[in-house]
C-alpha cells in the first residue's frame, strides 16, 4: 500500500471516529521498532522448528502465522517471524485490545480501576468470558477503541503493515458494527502487531509504570488450560496470555518468563488441528531461548550438533552486543546468507513485496 493510500485510508478511519483519534500521552522511547530487530540465528531455528513438526505447507498456504521476540535484553530484541503480517480471524485473542481501551479510558479519567472493573477485565483475559467483552466494549466505547488502536500512539491497527489488531464486533450474537477496511473480519490480528502489544507493554510504551504492572497481572494465571499454556506445563514458567478459537481458528500471544529470560510468542492458525500446533511449536522455540532447555534443541540452529552452551551463545544477547552494529540490526528473512536487506528494503518488503530469490523463507514473511 502506498503512503498516499494509508493517509487516505487513515484519514478516513480518523474522520469517521471523530477528533479524539490520537490519545493523549505518547511516551518518547528509545527502544528499537521490532521491524528493525530481525535476527537470522532465530529466524532460521523457528524456521526449522516449524519444518520438523511438518507445519511448512500451513505456512506456505498461509494458514499459519507466527512471530517470536525475544526480550530478555529489552533494548535489543530479538525478532524471528513467518507470515508476521498476515492478518486472520483471531477470535477472542483481540480482547487485548480492550483491555488496553479500558487502561486507556482509566490513564483518562474517564474510568476507575475499582474492584468492579477489574474483575470484569480479569474475567474478559483470563477466562475469556464473551460477556466481560461485550460489556467492557461498551464502557470504553466502539468508535473510540478504534480510533486508540489506528492512533499515532500505539499504531496497533496500521494499513501500511496490513492491519493488526481489530475489534469490530461485540463478543455474542450481535452481528459485526464495522469489519476492518483491509480484510473483512470482525476480529483480527497480525501476529508482528500482537507482539507489538506486547513489547510495548514490556517497554512502558502502553502505558506508564504502575498502570502497566497491573494490565500485566490482568494477564496473568490464565484460567484456560490448552495451546501455549498445554505446551509449556512442566516448565515452570510464568506466562501472561490471551487466547482465542473459534471453530478452524486458534489463535495464542504470550509473555513467557523462566529462569531469568523472557520471550514473547504469538501464533495464528486456520486449521481444525490449529491449537495442537501451536501447543508443539511453543516448545522448541522455548528450548530455542531458555538457555536450561536449550539442550533439547542443540541442532535447531546450525544443522551441526553443538552443545548447550555453544547454542546459549549463539541465541544470547551479549554475545549479539558484541557483533559489528550491522550484523545487529541486518533484518532476518530467509536462510539465504548472499542476500543483504537495508532497513529500507526491509521495510518495503514487509509492507507489499515477494522476493522469489530466497526460497519459502521471504514468501511466508512479506505481504
Amino acid at each position: 500500500m502506498t503512503g498516499v493510500l494509508r493517509a487516505l485510508l487513515l484519514a478516513s478511519l480518523t474522520f469517521a471516529f471523530g477528533a479524539h483519534a490520537t490519545p493523549e500521552g505518547a511516551a518518547t522511547t528509545d527502544y528499537p521498532d521490532l521491524r528493525d530487530s530481525y535476527d537470522r540465528a532465530l529466524q532460521k531455528g523457528l524456521e526449522r522448528s516449524l519444518e520438523r513438526l511438518g507445519l511448512t505447507e500451513a505456512v506456505r498456504a498461509r494458514h499459519l502465522a507466527v512471530s517470536v521476540v525475544d526480550i530478555s535484553d529489552l533494548k535489543h530484541p530479538r525478532v524471528a517471524a513467518v507470515n508476521g503480517d498476515d492478518m486472520l480471524y483471531a477470535a477472542s485473542l483481540p480482547k487485548i485490545a480492550i483491555l488496553l481501551g479500558a487502561f486507556v479510558e482509566i490513564e483518562r479519567g474517564r474510568m476507575k480501576l475499582d474492584a468492579e472493573t477489574r474483575e470484569t477485565l480479569t474475567q474478559m483475559i483470563r477466562v475469556s468470558s464473551n460477556e466481560a467483552a461485550t460489556a467492557m466494549l461498551r464502557r470504553v466505547g466502539k468508535q473510540n477503541l478504534e480510533s486508540i488502536l489506528i492512533s499515532d500512539r500505539f499504531r496497533l491497527y496500521d494499513p501500511a503493515y496490513n492491519g493488526g489488531l481489530w475489534v469490530g464486533k461485540e463478543y455474542g450474537d450481535a452481528p459485526a458494527y464495522h469489519r476492518d477496511p483491509l480484510h473483512n473480519l470482525s476480529h483480527g490480528a497480525t501476529a508482528l502487531q500482537v507482539a507489538r502489544f506486547y513489547y510495548m507493554l514490556e517497554t512502558g510504551q502502553l502505558m506508564k509504570p504502575e498502570l502497566a504492572r497491573q494490565m500485566k497481572e490482568i494477564l496473568g494465571n490464565p484460567g484456560i488450560h490448552h495451546k501455549f499454556v498445554k505446551g509449556l506445563e512442566d516448565t515452570g514458567s510464568r506466562i501472561f496470555r490471551k487466547s482465542g478459537t473459534w471453530e478452524q481458528w486458534h489463535a495464542d500471544s504470550a509473555i513467557v518468563e523462566r529462569d531469568g529470560r523472557r520471550y514473547i510468542i504469538v501464533g495464528l492458525a486456520e486449521d481444525r488441528n490449529g491449537g495442537q500446533w501451536l501447543s508443539e511449536l511453543v516448545k522448541p522455540v522455548d528450548a530455542m531461548l531458555i538457555p536450561t532447555r536449550l539442550a533439547a534443541a542443540d541442532s535447531t540452529l546450525g544443522g551441526t550438533r553443538r552443545s548447550a552452551t555453544d547454542a546459549a551463545a549463539a541465541l544470547s544477547p551479549v554475545t549479539r552486543v558484541a557483533q559489528p552494529i550491522a550484523e545487529q540490526t541486518r533484518p532476518a528473512l530467509n536462510t539465504a546468507s548472499t542476500l543483504k536487506l537495508t532497513r529500507s528494503e526491509m521495510r518495503l518488503l514487509m509492507a507489499c513485496a515477494r522476493d522469489t530469490r530466497s526460497g519459502p523463507a521471504a514468501v511466508v514473511l512479506c505481504r
